[in-house]
C-alpha cells in the first residue's frame, strides 16, 4: 500500500507537468536573460499576473462548475470606467460604488438565472451579456474610451502603496485566492460546486441546490472581475474600456486551463490557478525581455491555449452528460 502511494507520487498529470516546465523556463531565462533575476524583475512578474489571477479565480469557479464566463473581462472595464466616469461627474463615492456594484451584482445574477434556470448555454449567454455590457456603457454612459482616475483619489493612493517593496496588488491577489480557496475546500456550498461540476444529475437528484449554486458561481465571477478592474485602474490610474477587445480573455482561460482546471467540471482549484499564473507571468516576461513583438507573443499564447485544450480534453475527456448540457 505504502508502494503504491510513493509510485503516485511521480504519477505526471498536467498539473505537474505545467509545474515542471515552469521551472525549467525559469531556471534557463535566470541564466540565459541578463536582469531577469533581480528583485525589481520578479516583482514585475508577479504584479503583472496579480489582476490577471483575480479574474482566473472567478473563471475558475464557473469552470469547475461546468461553465464558462465570456462576459468577466466585459465587466470589469466598463463597470470600473462607469464608476470613474460618475466620480469625475461630482458623484459621492458611496453612492457611485453603491451604484456600480449593484449594477456588477445584478449583471452576474442574469447571467447565472439565464444559465440555470432558462437553459440557455453558458456561451451565448456571456457573449450576449458581455456585447450589451460595452455596448450599452460605452454609448451611453462614458464619453471616452479612456476615463482617469479623479485626483486625490483613493485607487491613486492605492496604486502606490508597496510592502516590503512588493507591490499592494499581489497581497490583494494572494488573499482572494485565500478566500477563493476556503471557499471551494471548507463549505458546503464550495463542495457543492465541484458535485455539481462533477455530475449535475446526481447533484440534483441528491438534493443539491444545483440552480442557485449556477447563479452563485457567475455572481462571484462578477465581483472579481469588479476588483480586477479596480486594480487596473489603481496600477493605471484609469480605465481603457479598449481592454474588451483585447486579448485578455485568453490569457484568463490559459490561466485557468493550462494549470490543470478540467473544462469537463469537477477539477481544479486554487493551487492550478496559481501554477497556470506562474508559467504565464513567466513566459510574458521572458518574451518582452527577448522583444518578441506582441502579434508573436499571442500566437505564441494562442498554441499554447490550443495544446492546453486539446491536453484537458485528453485528459477529461467530455462525457455524454457534458456534451448535451452544452455548457461550454
Amino acid at each position: 500500500m505504502d508502494t503504491k502511494k510513493g509510485f503516485d507520487l511521480f504519477i505526471l498529470n498536467q498539473e505537474r507537468i505545467v509545474l515542471a516546465i515552469t521551472a525549467v523556463i525559469f531556471v534557463v531565462a535566470s541564466f540565459g536573460l541578463p536582469g531577469f533575476l533581480t528583485p525589481d524583475n520578479l516583482v514585475a512578474v508577479v504584479r503583472s499576473v496579480s489582476v490577471l489571477g483575480i479574474l482566473a479565480l472567478g473563471m475558475a469557479v464557473v469552470i469547475i462548475g461546468r461553465g464558462i464566463d465570456l462576459s468577466a473581462v466585459a465587466v470589469m472595464a466598463m463597470s470600473v470606467a462607469w464608476y470613474l466616469q460618475m466620480l469625475n461627474a461630482g458623484w459621492s463615492e458611496a453612492g457611485a460604488l453603491a451604484l456600480v456594484l449593484s449594477g456588477v451584482i445584478l449583471i452576474g445574477l442574469v447571467n447565472g438565472f439565464l444559465v440555470a434556470y432558462a437553459e440557455v448555454p453558458a456561451i451565448f449567454v456571456t457573449l450576449a451579456s458581455a456585447s450589451f455590457v460595452f455596448g450599452y456603457v460605452r454609448s451611453q454612459i462614458i464619453t471616452a474610451d479612456a476615463v482617469p482616475v479623479p485626483n486625490g483619489h483613493w485607487l491613486q493612493s492605492l496604486g502606490a502603496v508597496q510592502f516590503l517593496d512588493v507591490p499592494v496588488e499581489v497581497f490583494i491577489f494572494a488573499t482572494f485566492a485565500l478566500i477563493v480557496f476556503l471557499f471551494l475546500r471548507f463549505t458546503k456550498w464550495g463542495r457543492y460546486v465541484y458535485f455539481a461540476g462533477d455530475n449535475p444529475v446526481a447533484a440534483r437528484n441528491a438534493g443539491m441546490p444545483v440552480r442557485p449554486m449556477l447563479v452563485l458561481r457567475y455572481t462571484i465571477s462578477a465581483i472579481l472581475s469588479f476588483i480586477a478592474g479596480l486594480l487596473t485602474a489603481a496600477s493605471l490610474h484609469s480605465m481603457n474600456t479598449r481592454v474588451v477587445n483585447s486579448t485578455l480573455f485568453y490569457d484568463i482561460v490559459l490561466v485557468a486551463v493550462i494549470g490543470g482546471i478540467g473544462l469537463s467540471g469537477g477539477k481544479g482549484g486554487v493551487r492550478n490557478v496559481l501554477i497556470g499564473a506562474a508559467l504565464t507571468g513567466i513566459l510574458l516576461n521572458t518574451m518582452t525581455i527577448i522583444d518578441i513583438p506582441l502579434i508573436y507573443q499571442n500566437l505564441i499564447k494562442s498554441t499554447i491555449l490550443l495544446a492546453a485544450i486539446i491536453i484537458d480534453g485528453v485528459l477529461n475527456p467530455r462525457d455524454e452528460q457534458t456534451a448535451q448540457q452544452g455548457d461550454i
